[in-house]
């Protein structure tokens, strides 16, 4: 859906800003760019759409060369939410997030009902909110109207710039699983920046670590960058903290499950959808003090995890990433 070619921005004054910079996003995925200050992220972000150009390199919006295209016309298709969500103080909320379809000719009646459909897609009763103005809003309500009207034109594309770093932390959790459900339901391709390691692995389908200097260190679904961290950077990045992010990431592997056999209800922590993380299971085992939790699927028992079973799921998870078989 979206690919970068050896794109990479140096400005006069010589700073390298992104180093030839080959990435691939595909269509309905969500990638998350992550790194320290300094090392290219949101100016990543800004070439995809062309508030800053390239100084080298090429970059394909679903096979066409956005530089090929006018710029003002790009960003219309492209949905785009930053931190500081930048909504017009002076216009209600439903004139804020009918703003892009405006712009792009349709009827007024058509744009207002689109945005009053939104609003109660991000969880804002449009009864409550539509004629309130930004200024009557807490920090996140104007993070969602920003998603709002990010998505009012059905972009294809969304780029999302720190989104969530202007919330406090509970309500940036909310917002983060708010998104993760709206982007089950809408299939949209996003692109995301963020400088937390936390939020690009739990956001992220795929993660994007890059060095200062604009560098792509590794490139890699959120599993395979904790397990197995490309250099001394990535590693460091991450932090020690990163076998617990595992878990999160990591999903119950049916084939690693022990049987029922011999087994008592009473012996188990309780049970767990087979959906469900290693971290879900480990927590249910630490908060029972029991060693055996067992796995459902629906109505089916699937088997038994144990404290082994999860260290093994971790070890085969990590051999399938470096292509060693499990």
């Amino acid at each position: 859906m979206i690919r970068l070619e050896g794109v990479g921005k140096t400005y006069d004054d010589g700073t390298v800003a992104v180093h030839a910079l080959d990435l691939d996003v595909p269509r309905d995925a969500l990638v998350v760019l992550v790194g320290p200050s300094g090392c290219g992220k949101s100016t990543t972000l800004k070439m995809i759409n062309r508030l800053i150009e390239p100084t080298e390199g090429r970059i394909f919006l679903d096979g066409h060369d956005v530089t090929e295209v006018d710029p003002v016309q790009l960003r219309r298709g492209i949905g785009y939410v930053i931190q500081q969500v930048g909504l017009f103080p002076h216009q209600d909320i439903a004139t804020n997030v009918a703003t892009v379809p405006s712009l792009l000719g349709w009827h007024k009646g058509r744009a207002h009902t689109r945005a009053l459909e939104l609003l109660d897609l991000v969880g804002l009763d449009p009864s409550v909110f539509a004629k309130r103005y930004p200024h009557q809003l807490s920090g996140g309500q104007r993070q969602r109207v920003g998603v709002a009207r990010a998505l009012a034109a059905d972009p294809p594309v969304l780029l999302m710039d720190e989104p969530f770093g202007a919330v406090d932390p509970v309500i940036r959790t909310r917002l983060q699983d708010e998104f993760l459900r709206l982007q089950r339901d809408l299939g949209k391709t996003v692109v995301m920046v963020t400088h937390d390691i936390d939020e690009a692995v739990k956001m992220g389908d795929r993660v994007a670590i890059l060095a200062v200097g604009g560098r792509l260190a590794q490139y890699d679904v959120p599993a395979a960058i904790l397990g197995a961290p490309a250099d001394d950077f990535v590693e460091e990045f991450v932090g020690q903290r990163r076998g617990m992010r595992r878990l999160a990431v990591t999903p119950i592997d049916p084939a690693h499950l022990e049987p029922m056999d011999g087994v008592t209800a009473s012996a188990l922590a309780g049970t767990i959808d087979v959906g469900a993380s290693l971290e879900d299971a480990m927590a249910l085992l630490l908060r029972e003090d029991k060693s055996m939790v067992g796995v459902t699927q629906g109505a089916r028992f699937l088997g038994v995890l144990t404290p082994n079973g999860i260290h093994t799921m971790l070890r085969a998870d990590v051999h399938a990433r470096n292509g060693d078989g499990a």
